[in-house]
């Protein structure tokens, strides 16, 4: 069976289902392949983030130097696993070059637009009574556990001020305003007003379903299997349930993109960041936390999900698409938790889950037009900033699509720049 359609979308997470949201809105024909079901991988366990003051990007000085020294503990928020990888090779060799400050300052100039515009896109989302996603703006609190990470948190809070943010640095009062549960002995903390969180599976499956009222076709359980090329174009995509003819193609199938990328003969530097979170179902009213918590000193993110759960979440793990969960990482969680908030010693947890994280050299996304496919855009590399970038990447494809100025210069997220 062989299917015409305007704009294929390859992927069923968050950046996937907002632009099909938004091509659909511009009056195209789209169909969105997933070969799970929605919401199947990062965006499925993340943190629950709609970060709009998390602007320094991931290659920052000193990173991987810390990053080589944490090599050797298996427990430490950023671990590359040693292996013989050209592609890790490459990944690296460009990372430091990017973990410079002028480079650093430069990116974060992009990111706090994305950031920007999604977050008002977020709020125009959640006006609609049709799509309940849990959203809330309660701001985010990072906590600093030594006098190394208060001095870390007040460096990057002052370069977000100079870039027009508001932060508030925080002594032990103020803390306990925001957060009365905390445990004593934390002293030191930066407060960002403008963050909010939600709930990441009902987002996607809420933006999905819309997009299919509005006449999107969403075809689940159906994997790309193969591709066929014709004068610089994709000409078919092939999948497990049948044949579809795109005029376009979105690319925006998360870690898996770099592997769809090279099979189309336009290869983007890539790697799968494997990250670990846990679900907690609330044994009481008070156990969790009130907001959005960053214990800075160990990475780890603590987030209010609805009524009765909380999730925390860590680590940067460049591994490969290794599945195995490693407990090392997941106990230094644990532990973390029970130096920040009371009532931790025993959780009703979820499984852990884990999954891979795309993230670029400079933690920059790839979006914008393949030099090497005419007919090909991507919308990936996100790193851990999906959940968040996921309105404003589908309207930035939609322009892209449509010929109209994007809302944002995409020059620094080129699909080309490695």
């Amino acid at each position: 069976m062989t299917q015409k359609t305007d704009i294929l979308i390859i992927g069923g997470g968050v950046i996937g289902v907002c632009t099909a949201l938004y091509l659909t809105r511009a009056g195209h024909q789209v169909t969105l392949v997933e070969k799970d079901e929605l919401c199947a991988g990062a965006s499925r366990g993340n943190a629950c983030w709609v970060a709009a003051g998390y602007a320094l990007p991931t290659a920052a000085p000193g990173v991987l130097s810390q990053g080589l020294k944490w090599m050797l503990d298996p427990g430490s928020p950023f671990y590359i696993k040693p292996r013989l990888n050209l592609d890790l090779v490459r990944w690296l060799l460009n990372f430091r070059a990017a973990c410079t400050h002028e480079q650093m300052m430069e990116g974060a100039k992009t990111l706090l637009q994305l950031n920007s515009h999604s977050i008002q896109m977020f709020r125009d989302l959640a006006a609609d009574p049709d799509l309940e996603f849990g959203y809330v703006e309660a701001g985010l609190l990072h906590l600093h556990l030594s006098e190394k990470y208060r001095k870390l948190g007040e460096e990057s809070a002052e370069l977000m001020r100079g870039m027009g943010m508001e932060v508030i640095s925080m002594g032990r009062d103020g803390l306990e305003e925001l957060e009365p549960k905390l445990k004593e002995g934390i002293n030191s903390g930066v407060f960002y007003p403008e963050h909010a969180h939600l709930n990441p599976m009902q987002l996607v499956q809420v933006i999905g379903d819309q997009a299919e009222k509005e006449g999107a076709k969403i075809m689940l359980h159906t994997e790309v299997t193969g591709f066929k090329k014709s004068g610089g174009r994709i000409a078919e995509i092939h999948t497990t349930n049948g044949t579809l003819e795109p005029d376009e193609v979105v690319l925006a199938a998360g870690a898996w993109s770099s592997i769809l990328a090279k099979r189309l003969g336009a290869p983007i530097l890539m790697e799968p960041a494997k990250g670990y979170s846990v679900t907690v179902k609330k044994r009481s009213a008070d156990q969790g936390p009130s907001r959005p918590l960053s214990i800075d000193d160990t990475k780890v993110a603590v987030t209010p999900l609805g009524g009765d759960k909380f999730r925390f979440s860590s680590t940067l793990e460049l591994a490969g698409f290794d599945p195995s969960i490693n407990q090392t990482r997941l106990d230094v969680n644990y532990q973390s938790l029970q130096q920040v908030l009371p009532d931790m010693e025993l959780l009703d947890g979820e499984e852990p889950w884990s999954g891979y994280r795309p993230l670029t050299p400079d933690g920059l996304p790839y979006i914008g037009r393949s030099e090497q496919v005419e007919n090909l855009v991507f919308a990936t590399g996100h790193g851990m900033l999906g959940i968040t970038h996921g309105p404003i990447t589908g309207k930035l494809v939609t322009e892209i699509l449509t010929g109209q100025t994007p809302s944002i210069d995409l020059t620094p997220m080129r699909p080309d720049r490695f």
